[in-house]
């Protein structure tokens, strides 16, 4: 488990297996653990990084000051691994690292999965955002439960309300202080870079599932609209969480493009 200082930060990362470096970057829960399954199965192609963003997990809960401060962040785990540039699956908040990270550091992102992911914070995830930080001052248990229903479609969760549970319980040990989450809250909000997109250079898939309440696919459509070539790929169901309600979907819309970029 390697780790780097970073503006004030101590930031934890894993790498796993051989072959071209693919980055998944985690939600707003932050944590590398979220991609366990991916990175059994991908590590098989490709070297894999995962980290735990400032204000989770391993890394120093210490508050966010922008979603750009997460992508300097990003930039010096890959320069202490001595990787140069790195394919970037991200899901949901990772999405929009990898959009800054493309913007604001070129070439250091060789192609871009953006799974539920927003252009732009507006009215209705404000809402949706300050019931969050609300209840994470209460109680950060039901932050978890709270998230689950934004996360997960009904049948994921009728199917696997035991599971879910524990999920949940992880969830709420691994949280920063309301202070700390509530400034992720605040960063990802506050992340507009529909402006800029334009220069993007890149291959870039956007992903999204109808049914995902947390980013509707509105936003995944602003960013095909603003972002030279991208990829639109639209599934009927899976919420916010699709790598996890329906794993197999994810990987038919993941694994071919990153073959095809990867294959020069």
């Amino acid at each position: 488990m390697p780790v780097v200082r970073h503006d004030g930060c101590d930031l934890h990362y894993d790498i796993a297996g051989q072959g071209p470096t693919l980055v998944f970057a985690s939600g707003l829960g932050g944590t590398a653990t979220w991609w366990k399954r991916e990175v059994a199965l991908y590590s098989q192609h490709y070297r894999c990084l995962t980290f735990d963003q400032r204000g989770t997990g391993r890394s120093s809960h210490v508050q966010v000051h922008s979603v750009e401060q997460m992508a300097a962040d990003l930039v010096a785990i890959l320069d202490h691994a001595g990787l140069p540039s790195a394919h970037l699956v991200g899901h949901s908040t990772g999405g929009a690292i990898g959009l800054a990270m493309a913007l604001d550091h070129p070439g250091r992102i060789a192609s871009l999965v953006i799974q539920s992911s927003t252009s732009h914070g507006d009215a209705y995830r404000r809402r949706l955002f300050e019931i969050r930080r609300n209840l994470h001052a209460i109680s950060a248990q039901d932050y978890a439960r709270f998230s689950t229903l934004l996360l997960y479609p009904p049948y994921i969760i009728n199917a696997r309300d035991e599971a879910l549970a524990a999920e949940e319980a992880a969830s709420a040990a691994a949280l920063g202080p309301p202070a700390v989450q509530g400034s992720r809250l605040d960063a990802i909000l506050a992340f507009d870079r529909r402006a800029d997109m334009h220069r993007l250079r890149l291959p870039v898939r956007v992903i999204v599932a109808d049914d995902d309440i947390l980013t509707p696919r509105y936003f995944a459509e602003q960013l095909v609209q603003h972002i030279p070539g991208a990829e639109a790929a639209f599934t009927p169901r899976g919420g916010h969480a699709l790598s996890r309600s329906e794993p197999a979907v994810f990987d038919a819309l993941v694994m071919p493009f990153l073959a095809k970029v990867t294959a020069t």
